[in-house]
């Protein structure tokens, strides 16, 4: 089956030229202009990964994106045409894999949806130390054949990297990873991002699965050195 993807962009241009290419690649691929009519396509199709644009019409990139979260988990990459980090950190915040800034090499699009589809369908090589398909930790239930989390019974919604983050850290309890370690491992060497998408993501999953994030009980920080998860018996 071919891989599904959503090209979401008011300039008319680019998403004929990024459509044209992935369709070279044996992609299928659907196209929005504008936020309203994006969202109402993910809602009726399931699309593998999805290009959003930040500056939309009607309805934002950030805001598209934050909608989709509540029902979704697909991969999106943000396409933002603004250097400022700040807006690449949002985009992060609000639940984005990964992000591009315009002008962008087609090359590289195409490397990073096979770099995040290759992480989300489970074919990332593992150690032999994480054999083990069911962690868990007191209300914590980690299910990775299956890509699914539970905390006290209820279903946890993680985007992809959040369960990668959580993924590498629980099954390695009680070892300290630092931010660069974390970036490296879990979003690859040739990421364009720095720390600071680490440390978000943290906080995010913290948010999720956490009773009381302030107080996390499984994701632990290391002051001045890194983060750890924590056993609970």
């Amino acid at each position: 089956m071919a891989t599904k993807v959503l090209v979401v962009d008011d300039e008319k241009m680019i998403v004929k030229g990024v459509r044209f290419s992935l369709i070279q690649d044996q992609y299928e691929v659907d196209c929005a202009y504008d936020g309203e009519e994006a969202l109402e396509l993910v809602k009726k199709n399931s699309y593998d990964i999805i290009l959003l644009d930040v500056m939309l019409p009607r309805l934002s990139g950030f805001e598209v994106l934050q909608q989709i979260r509540e029902f979704s988990t697909v991969p999106v990459i943000m396409l933002t045409a603004k250097g400022d980090d700040m807006d690449k950190i949002l985009g992060l915040d609000y639940g984005a894999d990964d992000y591009i800034t315009k002008p962008f090499n087609i090359l590289e699009v195409k490397a990073r949806i096979k770099a995040i589809l290759r992480r989300s369908t489970g074919t990332r090589k593992q150690p032999e130390e994480q054999s083990a398909q069911l962690l868990e930790s007191g209300d914590l239930r980690m299910d990775r054949d299956n890509r699914r989390v539970t905390v006290a019974g209820k279903e946890i919604n993680l985007t992809s990297k959040e369960f990668e983050l959580l993924e590498l850290l629980a099954t390695h309890p009680g070892k300290v990873y630092g931010r660069t370690k974390l970036l490296e491992t879990v979003w690859g060497g040739d990421y364009p991002g720095d720390v600071r998408t680490v440390d978000v993501h943290i906080r995010r999953l913290r948010e999720k699965i956490e009773p009381n994030p302030s107080e996390p009980r499984y994701v632990q920080t290391k002051w001045g050195v890194g983060y750890y998860f924590r056993q609970i018996q």
